[in-house]
């Protein structure tokens, strides 16, 4: 019998005094049972950096040919599509020929080799590729629960995550732009 997925769930509470914008985001979160307790996280932050009332989580790692996360407009175009991880060159080449916005979100010691073996990506347009550090994906392990209560502030470009668990300061690197 196959492994099930594991429920999270998280109310997520965006204050971005940097854009003067401030949301709640209520997610339910499905963890593949090959993924780890740190892309879940990571999943999570991605949510928060493009966050929008029309992005939602895929079926990822149960569909290959999905994203972690996508944005749909009303007719059911693809707007946005985001990767998290060490994503595969083809794979995001298609993306960005599908949809207007493509990001994608790395992370893990690995970061910097995938990025030579992958360097195409730099010729996409509409591709932005951001990196975590590995100190924040770490942390970021020690706040999951499978209810989770999560106040994200950012300020003066600075990303602090907080629950009743502790918080993670934030370290994003853009690799790449949007053109």
């Amino acid at each position: 019998m196959a492994l099930k997925a594991t429920i999270y769930k998280a109310d997520l509470n965006i204050a971005d005094m940097d854009q003067h914008q401030y949301q709640d985001y209520q997610l339910t979160i499905a963890q593949h049972p090959s993924e780890t307790i740190e892309r879940l996280m990571v999943r999570i932050l991605a949510y928060a950096r493009f966050a929008d009332e029309g992005l939602s989580f895929t079926k990822d790692l149960f569909e290959t040919d999905e994203p972690a996360l996508w944005q749909m407009d009303l007719t059911g175009q693809l707007k946005q599509w985001i990767e998290v991880g060490l994503t595969d060159e083809d794979k995001v080449k298609k993306a960005s020929a599908r949809c207007d916005k493509v990001a994608l979100v790395t992370y893990g010691s690995n970061v910097a080799e995938w990025w030579k073996k992958n360097s195409k990506i730099l010729t996409l347009k509409n591709v932005e590729v951001w990196q975590l550090s590995e100190e924040t994906t770490s942390a970021l392990e020690k706040l999951c629960q499978r209810t989770m209560q999560l106040q994200l502030n950012i300020l003066d470009g600075e990303w602090t995550l907080m629950s009743d668990d502790g918080q993670v300061d934030i370290q994003w690197t853009l690799l790449k732009a949007a053109a």
